[in-house]
């Protein structure tokens, strides 16, 4: 239950500097050192996934909103824009 409220407080934090239209620079934390971070094609693990993000991975955070009981935010890769997707909001930390 503990965790559960952190990630739910981690992730309100997250939205609250992420409003529709806003840009921000992010890495994926907390995948874990053997797991990758899922890039989904939309908010939601109903979404395929288009590829996985270790830990470290640079991005470009844009809108982001609770889908499913998690909060989605769009992004893109830092080292490449062009390849755009979501991830769960929980796994994101500003540098």
């Amino acid at each position: 239950m503990r965790y559960t409220k952190f990630s739910t407080m981690l992730a309100l934090i997250l939205v609250a500097g992420c409003s529709a239209g806003s840009a921000g620079r992010v890495m994926v934390k907390g995948a874990g050192p053997d797991d990758l971070l899922k890039l989904r094609s939309g908010p939601g693990l109903d979404h395929s996934v288009i590829m996985g993000l270790p830990d470290g991975t640079r991005l470009i955070r844009g809108g982001c909103k609770p889908t499913g009981g998690r909060t989605w935010c769009r992004v893109s890769l830092a080292d490449s824009p062009t390849i755009t997707g979501y991830v769960s909001a929980e796994y994101l930390a500003v540098f």
